[in-house]
């Protein structure tokens, strides 16, 4: 079997990102991967300017707390004042730009009206309240960095610098499809035998999540040929294909045989649990390949396979640089004494007391771990676990953006 790292290397290796960039207004930026690196072509602020309300002086004119100055002008924001006047102030808001001369401001809270001015009850130092020009960013200075997923906040700094629009990779296109002629869908009757298709919701909502644009084909029927035809359908219009199930060698199992037909097909056998096995290839279309991605059956098995392997390499296609989950050192609460030749991905919640408890059923079918747990343990190849140990832990909020 292929080492949890092997596997992940080799999709990683085979990911590039999609082509097409768009220069998008900022307004539709927010979760787009950046494609181009962004610099600054004004500073920030343009001017000095005041950080608080209050008044703008000369530090050489306050001998003493309680000097009086008359106020010679008043400079609200976005207004440039005359330059200050030795022996005067200059009443300022914040954010306006500090007049020429000027080398301090007071805030109003340690001033006071006084007889034919204002009473400075305060020694100021030079640069007091003062935010100078260019101390956020620098012309020219990079703001944003290629291969970013843009934040809010990465928006906002766009904005700063006076960016209107930025260059992103269009969005990933995504087919799924499901085979089965047990699975049956939320809202209808469920027959014996039968079982809810909860893959479809699971995939489409964690595709969605990475701001990838779904294609979902529904139940194939269990047929070569109809699984053939879906295949084509979805290769045509998407970048990459993803299926759960049904690609082992049973007689009812035709993803396989259909995906060698219509293009290539690697099985790997990867030693993570839940999981192990993977399908990975490409389908052919008029223009190119799509890839495609077999994930396993069982529901918890194809939820923490896609996380770690699926999410990174889909990643890495939009244009992501940093592809991998940040992950944390955690006090184990709990004793796992069954030492396995796998990684093993366990399903835990914090408890609140600085540590990590364990779900009492880690069954590959038991989809109540993923919605009662708060990220993963992972347990390394032949790792015994007793309470008070360290663990490392990836929080599903690193896994689910």
């Amino acid at each position: 079997m292929l080492s949890f790292e092997e596997a992940l290397d080799k999709l990683l290796s085979a990911a590039t990102p999609v082509e097409e960039v768009r220069a998008l207004p900022l307004t539709a930026t927010a979760g787009r991967v950046l494609a181009v690196a962004q610099a600054s072509t004004v500073a920030v602020p343009p001017l000095d300017n005041s950080a608080m309300d209050g008044y703008a002086v000369r530090v050489a004119d306050i001998t003493a707390a309680g000097v009086c100055l008359p106020v010679s002008q008043r400079i609200p924001a976005g207004t440039v004042g005359l330059p200050l006047q030795p022996g005067t102030a200059a009443r300022i808001f914040t954010g306006a730009p500090v007049p020429v001369g000027a080398d301090a401001v007071v805030m109003q809270e340690l001033c006071e009206h006084g007889e034919g001015g204002v009473v400075i009850n305060h020694l100021p130092h030079a640069g007091e309240n003062i935010r100078r020009a260019g101390e956020d960013i620098s012309i020219g200075g990079q703001i944003l960095s290629a291969g970013m997923k843009l934040r809010p906040q990465d928006v906002a700094l766009a904005a700063s610098a006076g960016l209107p629009e930025l260059p992103v990779y269009r969005r990933l296109r995504v087919g799924v499809f499901f085979t089965g002629d047990e699975l049956v869908q939320p809202g209808e009757p469920l027959p014996p035998g039968a079982i809810y298709n909860s893959n479809r919701y699971a995939l489409r909502a964690l595709l969605e999540g990475l701001g990838c644009e779904v294609r979902d084909l529904g139940t194939v029927a269990d047929t070569l040929d109809a699984t053939r035809d879906a295949l084509r359908r979805a290769a045509e219009d998407n970048d990459l294909i993803i299926t759960s199930g049904g690609v082992s060698v049973g007689e009812e199992d035709h993803v396989k045989p259909a995906v060698e037909a219509e293009g290539r097909l690697d099985m790997w056998k990867i030693a993570i649990k839940p999981g192990k096995p993977l399908a990975f290839g490409e389908v052919r279309k008029s223009d190119g390949k799509a890839w495609f991605i077999g994930l396993p059956g069982n529901p918890v098995s194809a939820f923490v396979t896609f996380l770690i392997m699926v999410r990174p390499f889909i990643l890495r296609l939009q244009g992501v640089a940093e592809v991998l989950p940040h992950s944390y050192t955690l006090r184990a609460d709990f004793d796992w004494k069954k030492p396995d030749p796998r990684t093993e991905f366990l399903r835990g919640r914090l408890n609140g007391a600085g540590g990590v408890e364990l779900y009492k059923n880690q069954g590959a079918g038991v989809v109540t771990s993923l919605s009662w747990g708060d990220g993963l343990i992972v347990k390394a190849p032949q790792q015994v676990i007793a309470a008070g140990e360290s663990v490392r832990f990836i929080p599903f909020a690193e896994l689910l953006a």
